[in-house]
Protein backbone atom coordinates (compact mmCIF):
# COMPACT_ATOMS: atom_id res chain seq x y z
CA UNK A 1 0.00 0.00 0.00
CA UNK A 2 0.98 3.67 -0.39
CA UNK A 3 1.58 5.78 2.59
CA UNK A 4 2.73 4.39 6.43
CA UNK A 5 -0.25 2.23 6.98
CA UNK A 6 -2.15 -0.42 5.42
CA UNK A 7 -5.80 0.67 4.89
CA UNK A 8 -9.06 -1.62 4.67
CA UNK A 9 -11.85 -0.68 2.47
CA UNK A 10 -14.19 -3.55 3.86
CA UNK A 11 -17.62 -2.31 5.17
CA UNK A 12 -17.83 -2.28 8.68
CA UNK A 13 -20.48 -5.52 8.42
CA UNK A 14 -18.53 -7.54 6.56
CA UNK A 15 -15.18 -6.82 8.50
CA UNK A 16 -17.01 -7.33 12.08
CA UNK A 17 -18.52 -10.57 10.30
CA UNK A 18 -15.10 -11.68 9.24
CA UNK A 19 -13.43 -11.55 12.17
CA UNK A 20 -16.25 -12.91 14.79
CA UNK A 21 -19.79 -12.86 13.54
CA UNK A 22 -22.27 -10.63 13.83
CA UNK A 23 -22.61 -10.74 17.62
CA UNK A 24 -21.17 -7.93 19.62
CA UNK A 25 -18.05 -8.51 21.34
CA UNK A 26 -15.71 -6.68 23.36
CA UNK A 27 -12.99 -6.63 20.51
CA UNK A 28 -15.30 -4.52 18.50
CA UNK A 29 -13.54 -1.46 20.18
CA UNK A 30 -10.10 -2.42 18.35
CA UNK A 31 -11.83 -1.94 15.52
CA UNK A 32 -13.42 1.71 15.59
CA UNK A 33 -9.97 2.39 17.50
CA UNK A 34 -8.40 1.33 14.15
CA UNK A 35 -10.18 3.10 11.95
CA UNK A 36 -10.03 6.03 14.26
CA UNK A 37 -5.84 5.53 13.35
CA UNK A 38 -6.01 5.38 9.91
CA UNK A 39 -8.84 8.53 10.17
CA UNK A 40 -5.61 10.25 11.57
CA UNK A 41 -2.80 9.29 9.63
CA UNK A 42 -2.19 10.77 6.42
CA UNK A 43 -6.07 10.77 6.09
CA UNK A 44 -6.71 11.28 2.43
CA UNK A 45 -8.53 14.98 3.35
CA UNK A 46 -5.58 16.99 4.77
CA UNK A 47 -3.26 15.49 2.63
CA UNK A 48 -4.99 17.60 -0.28
CA UNK A 49 -4.47 20.85 2.01
CA UNK A 50 -0.77 20.47 1.33
CA UNK A 51 1.90 21.15 -1.54
CA UNK A 52 1.73 18.00 -4.05
CA UNK A 53 4.91 15.80 -3.61
CA UNK A 54 7.04 15.75 -6.63
CA UNK A 55 8.91 12.97 -7.81
CA UNK A 56 12.18 14.68 -8.74
CA UNK A 57 13.80 18.05 -6.71
CA UNK A 58 12.60 21.13 -9.36
CA UNK A 59 15.57 23.43 -7.64
CA UNK A 60 13.08 25.08 -5.62
CA UNK A 61 12.24 25.15 -1.76
CA UNK A 62 8.68 23.77 -2.02
CA UNK A 63 8.38 20.14 -2.02
CA UNK A 64 6.84 18.63 1.99
CA UNK A 65 10.42 17.47 2.80
CA UNK A 66 12.93 19.84 4.08
CA UNK A 67 15.74 20.79 2.11
CA UNK A 68 19.13 18.30 2.71
CA UNK A 69 22.22 18.63 1.13
CA UNK A 70 23.17 16.77 -1.52
CA UNK A 71 26.31 17.77 -3.22
CA UNK A 72 28.78 20.87 -3.67
CA UNK A 73 27.35 20.89 -7.21
CA UNK A 74 23.52 20.72 -6.60
CA UNK A 75 24.37 23.42 -3.97
CA UNK A 76 25.97 25.88 -6.63
CA UNK A 77 23.40 25.58 -8.87
CA UNK A 78 20.31 26.13 -6.65
CA UNK A 79 22.01 29.32 -5.57
CA UNK A 80 22.21 30.89 -9.29
CA UNK A 81 19.16 29.85 -9.09
CA UNK A 82 18.07 31.48 -6.40
CA UNK A 83 19.78 34.48 -8.23
CA UNK A 84 18.15 34.25 -11.19
CA UNK A 85 14.48 34.07 -9.83
CA UNK A 86 14.88 36.71 -7.32
CA UNK A 87 17.02 38.86 -8.44
CA UNK A 88 15.85 39.09 -12.38
CA UNK A 89 12.62 37.20 -12.92
CA UNK A 90 10.72 39.04 -9.80
CA UNK A 91 11.29 42.40 -10.76
CA UNK A 92 10.25 41.89 -14.33
CA UNK A 93 7.25 39.64 -13.10
CA UNK A 94 6.43 42.83 -10.84
CA UNK A 95 7.19 45.18 -13.07
CA UNK A 96 4.15 43.35 -15.77
CA UNK A 97 2.31 42.86 -12.61
CA UNK A 98 2.13 46.70 -12.25
CA UNK A 99 1.09 47.47 -15.60
CA UNK A 100 -1.84 44.64 -15.59
CA UNK A 101 -3.42 45.66 -12.63
CA UNK A 102 -3.16 49.25 -13.29
CA UNK A 103 -4.08 48.78 -16.83
CA UNK A 104 -7.36 47.13 -15.56
CA UNK A 105 -8.12 49.74 -13.35
CA UNK A 106 -7.85 52.85 -15.81
CA UNK A 107 -8.84 50.39 -18.91
CA UNK A 108 -12.65 48.92 -16.90
CA UNK A 109 -13.17 52.77 -15.30
CA UNK A 110 -13.19 54.69 -18.63
CA UNK A 111 -15.22 52.01 -20.51
CA UNK A 112 -17.60 51.99 -17.53
CA UNK A 113 -18.29 55.54 -18.44
CA UNK A 114 -19.98 54.80 -21.69
CA UNK A 115 -23.63 54.25 -22.29
CA UNK A 116 -24.83 50.81 -22.67
CA UNK A 117 -23.79 49.33 -25.98
CA UNK A 118 -22.20 46.77 -28.06
CA UNK A 119 -19.25 48.79 -28.37
CA UNK A 120 -19.25 49.02 -24.28
CA UNK A 121 -19.57 44.97 -24.52
CA UNK A 122 -16.53 45.03 -26.60
CA UNK A 123 -14.35 47.08 -25.18
CA UNK A 124 -14.36 45.80 -22.01
CA UNK A 125 -13.91 42.65 -23.53
CA UNK A 126 -10.61 43.86 -24.91
CA UNK A 127 -9.78 45.59 -22.01
CA UNK A 128 -9.86 42.72 -20.00
CA UNK A 129 -8.94 40.16 -21.90
CA UNK A 130 -5.39 42.30 -22.59
CA UNK A 131 -4.76 42.73 -18.62
CA UNK A 132 -5.18 39.12 -18.16
CA UNK A 133 -2.99 38.56 -20.23
CA UNK A 134 -0.44 40.80 -19.14
CA UNK A 135 -0.77 39.14 -15.51
CA UNK A 136 -0.56 35.53 -17.21
CA UNK A 137 3.14 36.66 -18.57
CA UNK A 138 3.80 38.06 -15.15
CA UNK A 139 3.55 34.74 -13.90
CA UNK A 140 5.81 32.97 -16.71
CA UNK A 141 2.47 31.06 -17.54
CA UNK A 142 2.29 28.29 -20.19
CA UNK A 143 -1.09 27.25 -20.60
CA UNK A 144 -2.39 24.67 -23.00
CA UNK A 145 -6.03 25.07 -24.00
CA UNK A 146 -7.67 21.96 -25.49
CA UNK A 147 -11.05 21.45 -26.71
CA UNK A 148 -11.76 25.32 -27.71
CA UNK A 149 -15.06 24.30 -29.32
CA UNK A 150 -16.58 23.32 -26.28
CA UNK A 151 -16.00 27.23 -24.38
CA UNK A 152 -18.24 28.40 -22.18
CA UNK A 153 -21.11 30.57 -24.10
CA UNK A 154 -22.92 33.40 -22.74
CA UNK A 155 -25.77 32.91 -20.76
CA UNK A 156 -24.13 30.06 -18.97
CA UNK A 157 -22.11 28.83 -15.97
CA UNK A 158 -18.35 27.70 -16.01
CA UNK A 159 -17.60 25.99 -13.38
CA UNK A 160 -14.45 24.58 -12.88
CA UNK A 161 -11.64 22.64 -10.59
CA UNK A 162 -9.59 25.27 -7.29
CA UNK A 163 -6.33 25.37 -6.60
CA UNK A 164 -5.30 28.85 -6.58
CA UNK A 165 -6.75 32.24 -6.99
CA UNK A 166 -4.81 32.93 -10.50
CA UNK A 167 -7.27 30.05 -11.54
CA UNK A 168 -9.61 33.01 -12.91
CA UNK A 169 -6.30 34.74 -14.57
CA UNK A 170 -5.83 31.46 -15.88
CA UNK A 171 -9.74 31.03 -17.81
CA UNK A 172 -9.52 35.16 -18.55
CA UNK A 173 -6.64 34.62 -20.46
CA UNK A 174 -8.56 32.59 -23.36
CA UNK A 175 -12.28 34.24 -22.70
CA UNK A 176 -14.15 36.57 -20.91
CA UNK A 177 -16.01 35.82 -17.64
CA UNK A 178 -19.03 37.69 -15.54
CA UNK A 179 -16.80 36.78 -11.73
CA UNK A 180 -19.03 35.68 -8.65
CA UNK A 181 -17.77 37.15 -5.18
CA UNK A 182 -17.78 38.66 -2.09
CA UNK A 183 -16.62 42.46 -1.39
CA UNK A 184 -13.25 42.92 -0.30
CA UNK A 185 -11.70 45.84 0.67
CA UNK A 186 -7.85 47.52 -0.29
CA UNK A 187 -6.47 47.32 -3.55
CA UNK A 188 -8.91 43.79 -4.39
CA UNK A 189 -12.20 46.25 -3.41
CA UNK A 190 -10.47 49.07 -5.85
CA UNK A 191 -10.35 46.48 -8.87
CA UNK A 192 -13.86 44.60 -8.32
CA UNK A 193 -15.43 48.46 -8.01
CA UNK A 194 -13.95 49.18 -11.40
CA UNK A 195 -14.57 46.26 -13.35
CA UNK A 196 -18.06 46.45 -12.57
CA UNK A 197 -18.49 49.74 -13.84
CA UNK A 198 -17.40 47.62 -17.14
CA UNK A 199 -18.63 44.36 -16.93
CA UNK A 200 -21.66 42.53 -15.02
CA UNK A 201 -19.55 40.85 -12.16
CA UNK A 202 -21.67 39.68 -9.17
CA UNK A 203 -19.92 40.89 -6.10
CA UNK A 204 -21.77 40.32 -3.01
CA UNK A 205 -21.58 42.32 0.42
CA UNK A 206 -20.53 39.84 3.46
CA UNK A 207 -24.26 39.90 4.62
CA UNK A 208 -25.54 39.22 1.14
CA UNK A 209 -24.04 36.19 0.69
CA UNK A 210 -24.95 34.28 3.84
CA UNK A 211 -28.59 34.46 1.86
CA UNK A 212 -28.27 31.83 0.07
CA UNK A 213 -31.63 32.28 -1.61
CA UNK A 214 -30.54 36.09 -2.50
CA UNK A 215 -27.43 34.47 -4.42
CA UNK A 216 -29.29 32.14 -6.14
CA UNK A 217 -32.00 35.03 -7.17
CA UNK A 218 -29.53 36.93 -8.57
CA UNK A 219 -27.66 34.56 -10.57
CA UNK A 220 -30.19 33.05 -11.82
CA UNK A 221 -31.38 36.92 -12.89
CA UNK A 222 -27.52 36.69 -14.74
CA UNK A 223 -27.54 33.48 -16.26
CA UNK A 224 -31.82 34.21 -17.65
CA UNK A 225 -30.01 37.24 -19.61
CA UNK A 226 -28.33 35.40 -23.10
CA UNK A 227 -26.48 38.57 -23.71
CA UNK A 228 -24.24 38.33 -20.71
CA UNK A 229 -20.87 36.75 -20.06
CA UNK A 230 -21.06 33.13 -18.58
CA UNK A 231 -20.69 33.06 -14.89
CA UNK A 232 -17.06 31.41 -13.66
CA UNK A 233 -17.93 29.88 -10.19
CA UNK A 234 -15.25 27.27 -8.57
CA UNK A 235 -17.55 25.09 -6.36
CA UNK A 236 -15.33 23.56 -4.50
CA UNK A 237 -15.08 26.63 -2.49
CA UNK A 238 -11.64 26.31 -0.99
CA UNK A 239 -8.35 25.98 -3.06
CA UNK A 240 -7.19 21.98 -2.86
CA UNK A 241 -3.64 21.22 -4.20
CA UNK A 242 -4.80 19.46 -7.36
CA UNK A 243 -4.00 16.23 -6.80
CA UNK A 244 -8.10 16.01 -5.92
CA UNK A 245 -11.56 17.01 -6.74
CA UNK A 246 -13.79 17.40 -3.48
CA UNK A 247 -17.05 18.07 -3.44
CA UNK A 248 -18.94 20.70 -5.24
CA UNK A 249 -21.37 22.58 -3.30
CA UNK A 250 -24.94 22.43 -4.79
CA UNK A 251 -25.97 25.89 -4.97
CA UNK A 252 -24.15 26.19 -8.19
CA UNK A 253 -26.09 23.98 -9.91
CA UNK A 254 -29.81 24.66 -8.80
CA UNK A 255 -29.21 28.20 -10.87
CA UNK A 256 -30.65 26.17 -13.83
CA UNK A 257 -28.78 26.82 -17.39
CA UNK A 258 -25.94 25.07 -19.40
CA UNK A 259 -23.27 24.00 -16.87
CA UNK A 260 -19.67 24.51 -18.90
CA UNK A 261 -17.34 22.43 -17.02
CA UNK A 262 -13.77 22.96 -17.17
CA UNK A 263 -10.90 20.91 -16.12
CA UNK A 264 -7.33 22.61 -14.79
CA UNK A 265 -3.95 20.57 -13.78
CA UNK A 266 -0.99 22.32 -13.10
CA UNK A 267 2.28 20.76 -13.51
CA UNK A 268 4.32 21.23 -10.44
CA UNK A 269 8.20 20.50 -11.67
CA UNK A 270 8.17 24.57 -12.51
CA UNK A 271 6.19 26.05 -9.42
CA UNK A 272 3.52 25.21 -7.18
CA UNK A 273 0.28 26.89 -8.09
CA UNK A 274 -1.20 25.74 -4.83
CA UNK A 275 -2.34 28.70 -2.20
CA UNK A 276 -2.44 27.09 1.68
CA UNK A 277 -4.45 30.09 2.78
CA UNK A 278 -3.70 28.05 6.05
CA UNK A 279 -0.04 28.37 5.86
CA UNK A 280 0.67 31.99 3.71
CA UNK A 281 -1.39 35.02 3.27
CA UNK A 282 -2.19 36.08 -0.06
CA UNK A 283 1.11 38.37 -0.33
CA UNK A 284 3.76 35.56 0.84
CA UNK A 285 1.67 33.10 -1.83
CA UNK A 286 2.08 35.63 -4.99
CA UNK A 287 5.83 36.18 -3.83
CA UNK A 288 6.49 32.25 -3.99
CA UNK A 289 4.60 31.87 -7.34
CA UNK A 290 6.25 35.12 -8.71
CA UNK A 291 9.89 33.51 -8.08
CA UNK A 292 8.88 30.04 -9.01
CA UNK A 293 10.54 28.94 -12.27
CA UNK A 294 7.23 29.26 -14.37
CA UNK A 295 3.13 28.14 -13.83
CA UNK A 296 2.17 25.41 -16.44
CA UNK A 297 -0.82 23.77 -16.63
CA UNK A 298 -3.29 22.54 -19.05
CA UNK A 299 -6.98 23.84 -19.19
CA UNK A 300 -9.84 20.99 -21.21
CA UNK A 301 -12.94 22.65 -22.27
CA UNK A 302 -15.66 19.76 -21.86
CA UNK A 303 -18.94 19.34 -23.68
CA UNK A 304 -21.76 21.44 -21.73
CA UNK A 305 -24.01 19.17 -19.29
CA UNK A 306 -27.55 20.10 -18.35
CA UNK A 307 -29.44 18.51 -15.91
CA UNK A 308 -31.56 15.46 -16.11
CA UNK A 309 -35.03 15.54 -15.96
CA UNK A 310 -35.64 14.34 -12.00
CA UNK A 311 -31.77 14.61 -11.27
CA UNK A 312 -31.46 17.01 -8.02
CA UNK A 313 -28.94 19.79 -7.62
CA UNK A 314 -26.84 16.95 -5.42
CA UNK A 315 -26.50 13.85 -8.30
CA UNK A 316 -25.99 16.95 -10.95
CA UNK A 317 -23.14 18.24 -8.90
CA UNK A 318 -21.62 14.80 -8.36
CA UNK A 319 -22.00 14.15 -12.43
CA UNK A 320 -20.33 17.23 -13.24
CA UNK A 321 -17.48 16.75 -10.89
CA UNK A 322 -16.93 13.05 -11.59
CA UNK A 323 -16.00 14.39 -15.48
CA UNK A 324 -13.71 16.67 -14.48
CA UNK A 325 -11.98 14.55 -12.38
CA UNK A 326 -11.48 12.04 -15.33
CA UNK A 327 -10.26 14.44 -17.54
CA UNK A 328 -8.02 16.09 -15.53
CA UNK A 329 -6.57 13.26 -14.16
CA UNK A 330 -7.80 13.83 -10.96
CA UNK A 331 -9.16 11.79 -7.20
CA UNK A 332 -12.77 12.62 -6.77
CA UNK A 333 -13.43 12.38 -3.30
CA UNK A 334 -16.98 13.29 -1.52
CA UNK A 335 -15.76 15.27 1.33
CA UNK A 336 -16.73 18.94 1.79
CA UNK A 337 -13.46 21.27 1.26
CA UNK A 338 -15.09 22.83 4.13
CA UNK A 339 -13.27 20.39 6.78
CA UNK A 340 -9.71 22.45 5.64
CA UNK A 341 -10.62 24.21 8.99
CA UNK A 342 -14.12 22.87 10.72
CA UNK A 343 -14.39 19.80 12.33
CA UNK A 344 -16.56 17.04 11.60
CA UNK A 345 -20.16 17.10 11.78
CA UNK A 346 -21.61 15.15 14.62
CA UNK A 347 -24.17 13.56 11.95
CA UNK A 348 -20.99 11.80 10.06
CA UNK A 349 -20.16 10.23 13.82
CA UNK A 350 -23.66 9.25 14.44
CA UNK A 351 -23.65 7.94 11.36
CA UNK A 352 -21.33 5.34 11.92
CA UNK A 353 -23.29 4.22 15.74
CA UNK A 354 -26.42 3.71 13.91
CA UNK A 355 -24.89 1.71 11.29
CA UNK A 356 -23.55 -0.45 13.97
CA UNK A 357 -26.33 -0.42 16.32
CA UNK A 358 -28.90 -1.93 13.42
CA UNK A 359 -26.13 -4.48 12.75
CA UNK A 360 -26.68 -5.61 16.17
CA UNK A 361 -30.30 -5.45 16.28
CA UNK A 362 -30.81 -7.27 12.93
CA UNK A 363 -28.54 -9.79 14.11
CA UNK A 364 -30.49 -10.02 17.59
CA UNK A 365 -27.55 -9.16 20.06
CA UNK A 366 -29.39 -6.93 21.76
CA UNK A 367 -33.34 -6.58 22.35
Amino acid sequence: SQGIIERHEMPMEKEIAHLHGADFEFSDIFYFCRKGFEAIVEDEVTQRFSSEELVSWNLLTRTNVNFHYISLRLTIVWGVGVIVRYCFLLPLRFTLAAIGITSMIVGTTMVGQLPNSSLKNYLSEVVHLTCSRILVRALSGTIHYHNKENKPQKGGICVANHTSPIDAIILTNDGCYAMVGQVHGGLMGVIQRATVKACPHVWFERSEIKDRHLVTKRLREHVADKSKLPILIFPEGTCINNTSVMMFKKGSFEIGGTIYPVAIKYDPQFGDAFWNSSKYNIVSYLLRIMTSWAIVCNVWYMPPMVREEGEDAVHFANRVRSAIARQGGLTELPWDGGLKRAKVKDTFKEEQQKNYSKMLVRNGSIG
